[in-house]
């Protein structure tokens, strides 16, 4: 039996990874992916171009959005699957986003420049920032100025309680889930282990328990074993969606590989979109 490698969480330069489409189906054919998910955050502006290439590289496709919400006040994020890319609400969900992320770079920066940091808000607004590069405009805007190693050292160092820097205030998961039911599409919850968006699995399945989810991201570059086996065992005994994925965002997130962990179809429970249980 053949079985098919798959990788359902995947970045692309309409987001904050480093490849366009038709190098993101050469990365997925390079690491034997028989299914492969554009997932890029707030967008889907890829998704129509990276079907081209994945279908002529004889893989298979699933349109895919990574989208912010809030609760409490915490970031968490909803994975949506599924085939309409054109629906109304869906798409005003992410352009408002979007612009919640910008706005928040754009005030992240005139905080900075508040606090001393040799940076301006004009200098800002005037920087073009190069998608090829992954990531978002103040990071590259604060590597650029010799201020910020990294992604780590941006959330680590830069992005904290401690400057009064923070994520925007998002849409609800309630709302959120229902935009993506709306437009025909299913909602995981992404990486439910991470405690970057979370604070770790045992209090995130807590504090999310009673939210309508479809399934749960059960395969991920930040899971370890325990923590994988214990969102598969929760998804099986309440009959909801197994998804997984790397994480990849090309080269901008070093530790991320595409079509790591190995996932296998057969493993996963998405029907109607993949095959398996």
């Amino acid at each position: 039996m053949h079985l098919i490698r798959a990788d359902l969480h995947l970045h692309s330069t309409a987001s904050d990874g480093t490849w366009l489409p038709h190098e993101l189906v050469a990365a997925a054919k390079a690491a034997g992916l028989g299914a492969m998910a554009l997932t890029d955050h707030e967008s889907v502006a890829n998704i129509a171009e990276t079907e081209k290439y994945a279908g002529e590289a004889n893989i298979r496709f699933l349109a895919g959005v990574e989208i912010s919400v809030t609760k409490g006040e915490t970031c968490f994020h909803v994975l949506g699957y599924g085939i309409d890319i054109t629906d109304v609400r869906l798409l005003e969900l992410l352009a408002h986003n979007d612009s919640l992320l910008a706005k928040k770079d754009e005030d992240s920066i005139g905080i900075l420049a508040d606090k001393g940091w040799p940076v301006s808000l004009k200098e800002f607004r005037d920087y073009s920032h190069d998608r090829r590069r992954g990531g978002w405009k103040a990071l590259c805007y604060l590597q650029d100025k010799g201020l910020c190693r990294d992604v780590g050292d941006f959330f680590e160092r830069i992005f904290t309680a401690e400057n009064k820097l923070g994520f925007p205030v998002f849409s609800s998961i309630g709302e959120t889930i229902d935009i993506i039911h709306n437009a025909g599409w299913i909602a995981l919850l992404a990486h439910a282990a991470s405690e970057m968006h979370g604070p770790g699995l045992t209090k995130t399945m807590q504090e999310l328990s009673a939210e309508k989810f479809d399934g749960f991201e059960c395969y991920h570059s930040r899971h370890n074993e325990e923590e994988t086996r214990s969102l598969l065992a929760y998804c099986r005994s309440n009959n909801l969606m197994i998804s997984g994925g790397s994480d990849c965002h090309g080269t901008f997130v070093k530790s991320r590989n595409i079509g790591e962990p190995k996932i296998y179809a057969e493993n996963l429970y998405l029907p109607g979109l993949l095959a398996g249980r």
